[in-house]
């Protein structure tokens, strides 16, 4: 049996030992290395998701700065069309007026033309002796001609109007409202109504009666037969009118039992004419006209009342029903003239302050107005027409009741 020293057995046993640990190390470093490793491809791959995720959110980002780029591009466009429409439109609208006015003034000058030629072919020649006799054939063409030709010539124009008492343009309007002269009515468009220069003195004159009208551009050129009017036109009135209250004491102050005349719907200013005349012929104390539906106190009516128009006043209303109710407090009758009513007008006795209701030719006193009347009365008739005219009922009617 061999015997071995301590120290050889020692250093064998180190040596495994050493081997163990360096195995054991070498392992770990493995791992170590693998571990690495991993955390790197982890940190690479996250990084490369990172970046995906950017370049996804960038491309995103661009798409809908497309999209609002697109949008506002087509906001733009419509826009754009939009103007050009209304751009074609208004010239569209500037072209008819120009052709209207054009086609009016070629027919004007077409009237004068043709009015001086037939009166210089019906002059009688001073020395008729060198002048060559003309023969006319009897052909029928020539003779419809002929009657065509005269009858064109004595054709008027509508727009052909009297301005006598008109007045149009900003400044001539606005010393004409500041002046004293009575205004019968007022034509502006909505860009002088809404105007600080004007806007006070229409609500002013519109409280006191005066009949104010909005109205477009285009209806403004063609009641001023195309003048520059620049947005506003009036028309003087032939007298001042009055307020309600200022006509019933004037009236009660003149007389204890007066008569007023009354119109509902008369429109055409002959007739009103003619009935200011009766009325003041018989010793009426006052006219009321309601603003809309009525005719102005204009020219044509001074004319036709011959005078009378200047001694008996004139008050316009809002509302010929309200004016009505108040009348009716102030213990007047009303009175409406229809051919339907059931008392004659010669069997009417009742003696008290009066308001004598006028209707329009063709339609008459209208419903409203019917039922607040306390008499119907009608003018009996013996012949074949069935009505008469609204002045002379008026007429007929106030000789009546004056008298009675």
């Amino acid at each position: 049996m061999k015997n071995f020293s301590k120290n050889n057995y020692s250093t064998k046993r180190n040596d495994t030992e050493n081997r163990r640990s360096q195995s054991k190390n070498n392992f770990k470093k493995g791992n170590d290395l693998n571990t690495r490793d991993n955390f790197k491809r982890r940190d690479d791959s996250n990084r490369r998701d990172d970046s995906n995720r950017r370049d996804d959110s960038n491309r995103r980002d661009d798409s809908n700065r497309r999209d609002d780029s697109n949008r506002r591009d087509d906001f733009k466009r419509r826009d754009n069309f939009k103007r050009r429409d209304d751009s074609n439109r208004r010239d569209d609208f500037k072209r008819r007026d120009n052709f209207k006015r054009r086609d009016d003034y070629e027919r004007k000058d077409d009237i004068k033309s043709n009015e001086y030629n037939y009166l210089n072919s019906k002059e009688k020649p001073r020395n008729s002796f060198n002048q060559p006799q003309t023969r006319f054939s009897s052909n029928a063409p020539q003779t419809k001609n002929y009657s065509e030709n005269s009858s064109k010539k004595f054709q008027l124009s509508p727009n052909e109007r009297n301005f006598e008492d008109w007045v149009w343009g900003k400044h001539s309007v606005f010393a004409a409202l500041n002046s004293e002269r009575p205004i019968n009515r007022i034509w502006c468009t909505s860009e002088i109504f809404s105007s600080e220069k004007f806007y006070l003195l229409l609500k002013d004159l519109k409280s006191k009666g005066v009949l104010i009208e909005e109205v477009t551009w285009s209806r403004l050129s063609q009641l001023t037969s195309g003048a520059v009017h620049q947005g506003v036109a009036l028309q003087h009135a032939s007298t001042e009118s009055i307020s309600l209250e200022k006509l019933i004491d004037i009236s009660k102050s003149k007389s204890s039992n007066p008569i007023i005349v009354a119109l509902d719907g008369v429109t055409d200013p002959h007739n009103f004419g003619a009935i200011i005349r009766s009325a003041e012929a018989f010793d009426c104390k006052g006219i009321i006209v309601p603003q809309r539906r009525s005719a102005g106190l204009t020219g044509t009516v001074a004319k036709v009342a011959a005078g009378a128009l200047e001694h008996i006043p004139v008050s316009r209303v809002v509302n010929l029903n309200r004016a009505i109710d108040e009348l009716k407090k102030k213990g007047f009758i009303i009175i409406g003239l229809s051919g339907d009513g059931q008392v004659p007008i010669s069997e009417f006795k009742e003696k008290a302050p009066f308001v004598v209701i006028v209707g329009a030719e063709n339609k008459g006193i209208s419903l409203l107005v019917q039922k607040k009347c306390d008499y119907l009365l009608k003018i009996p008739l013996k012949g074949k027409t069935s009505s008469l005219n609204a002045s002379v009922a008026a007429a007929i009617s106030l000789c009546y009741l004056s008298n009675s």
